[in-house]
Order: C-alpha cells, then structure tokens, then sequence
C-alpha cells in the first residue's frame, strides 16, 4: 500500500483528492501550507507527493526546490497554471508529472499508478547503494565497508537501508521504531537506541576513521552529510 502525501491549502481539494485516493487503497495524509508540507516530507515517509503551487507560507516550487535537496520521492504537481513554459521550469526543477485543473480525478489516479510504476521499476534496477566506503547491496541485504561484509541483524541492516535510500533526511526515534518495527510508537526509546548503538559500534570496527550516521541532537538520526 503506496503513501501518498496531498499539499493542497484548498480544503475541499484537499478533501476530495484524499477521499478517492484512500478509495483506490491509498494510504494518504493531507497538509495545507507549504511549510507543513516541506516538514512533513522532511519527516515522515512518502511513496508520492501530490503537490499544489499556489500555497501560502512557502510556494510549491520552492516546497519542491527545497525537497530535490534531500529526497527523490515523485512528486506530482497539480496546478492551474497550464503555461507550457510553467509545466518546464517545474519538470526541470524535479517534479514527475504535471497536471491541471480543473482535473479529473481517474486521471490523477491514473497519473500516480503510472508514476509508482516507473519509480517501482526504477528501484528494482537501482539496488546498490553507496556512501563514503560503504556499499549496501538490497537485493542481497549485504552491507559492506571497504569491501568486508559487516554481520548485522535484521534491525540493524533495515536502519542501515532507510538511512543510506534517504541521506539527508533526518529520522526521529518515532520514525525509525514505526518504520522498522511496523508497530505503534510508545515512548520507550531502548530498542531504537539499542540497535543503533551496536550497528554503530559494527561500523567503528570496520573502519575507524570515519563516522556514518549522525545524531541530530532533539531531531533524530541520519547519515553525515558528505
């Protein structure tokens, strides 16, 4: 089930776009401005992003600018700017697709299916992933630092994956315990803290010289910038 991220400050747009889609088997969250959008992509994690350009507080060219920085989830502009040049600068600034309203919503449907396809295909042909001296092989759930596997569990490798596919993003100890462990997040810190102490502690012994994921202090976690 794809996740999917409506920022649309109209209400009834909002509304109507978030009811057909968990309709169609989406799960999906709403925000209004561009700043709560830009937060919530900085935070949470989506599979898509359906993305309105006259937004109050922050513009969505600039939400989108601001997240090519740090993330590659699509995102699809809806719009009723239909200028040619406008739909260009947008596309080159990293949006997927570009719709326009008035639209129909079996064609936004459509649209996100297509994209989540190809972005789908793209991933399964994209499965090594590199940073610094470490290289994580997802098809083969191996992690290796200069070429030498590192033994982890299966905890400590699905952190080390989330980290590495989403460098720059920080994950609070919600976030990571929600994703990870698929269940509710309570308050008790342990096993996040646990399991990110030992993987940090794999890492140190595999070469230590260098540092790999960062602790950003009452935000959360993500790998250094290099």
């Amino acid at each position: 089930m794809a996740n999917i991220l409506i920022i649309e400050d109209n209400k009834d747009v909002n509304d109507m776009l978030k009811e057909a889609l968990t309709d169609g088997g989406y799960s999906v969250w709403s925000a209004y401005t561009g700043v709560e959008g830009l937060s919530k992509i900085k935070n949470e994690t989506y599979d898509l992003i359906l993305l309105d350009i006259m937004l109050p507080f922050k513009s969505g060219d600039e939400v989108l600018r601001e997240a090519r920085e740090f993330s590659d989830v699509p995102i699809i502009i809806i719009s009723a700017k239909d200028m040619v040049s406008t739909k260009i600068d947008l596309l080159k600034l990293g949006a997927d697709d570009y719709i326009t309203k008035p639209f129909d919503l079996g064609e936004v449907a459509a649209r996100i299916e297509t994209t989540l396809r190809r972005t789908r295909k793209l991933a399964q042909a994209q499965k090594m992933y590199k940073y610094k001296d470490l290289t994580l092989d997802a098809n083969g759930k191996r992690l290796t630092v200069n070429e030498k596997e590192i033994e982890l569990t299966a905890k400590e490798y699905l952190i080390m994956e989330l980290l590495i596919k989403n460098r720059n993003k920080t994950f609070s100890k919600a976030n990571l315990y929600e994703t990870i462990w698929e269940d509710e997040y309570l308050g008790d810190d342990n096993a996040v803290k646990t399991h990110l102490s030992n993987l940090r502690s794999k890492l140190k012994a595999a070469n230590a010289s260098e540092d790999y994921i960062e602790t950003v202090w009452g935000l959360g976690y993500r790998l250094y910038k290099e």
